[in-house]
């Protein structure tokens, strides 16, 4: 038994709401990572990728917007417990978390690169884009 009571799902669904849209107003980067997730979903539509393709395209842009949102969770939690003041192991923390949302960031760019570099390859070979 928990000594919280249980929420229900719909007040589920509206936390999580409410949590993103805390996220989107106070990181700037997360705005950046959707604002590119959104170009990069728009330049799938117009090459017309095939469900593969815009499905790993989908998951590479969740892997870096899901290390955005941990990333930022950890540094709330620590900087609320600690009181925003400064210490060693927090430090660390933050900077680990920091290098998973790199290394989510980086490894969709290369995604990206080979799934879009290959249908651009394939549009110069034929000549057009149409």
């Amino acid at each position: 038994m928990s000594k919280f009571k249980s929420q229900g799902f719909r007040n589920t669904f509206r936390n999580a709401r409410k949590g993103f849209r805390l996220v989107l107003k106070s990181e700037r980067n997360l705005r950046i990572h959707l604002i590119v997730g959104s170009l990069v979903i728009a330049g799938a539509i117009i090459l017309g990728f095939d469900v593969v393709k815009f499905c790993i395209l989908l998951f590479a842009i969740a892997m870096v917007i899901v290390a955005e949102m941990l990333n930022s969770a950890i540094e709330f939690t620590l900087d609320s417990y600690y009181h925003n003041r400064y210490n060693r192991m927090v430090g660390m923390a933050k900077d680990i978390s920091a290098g998973a949302v790199m290394l989510a960031t980086v490894v969709s760019i290369v995604i990206g690169c080979l799934i879009f570099g290959q249908a651009i390859i394939e549009i110069l070979a034929k000549g057009s884009l149409f």
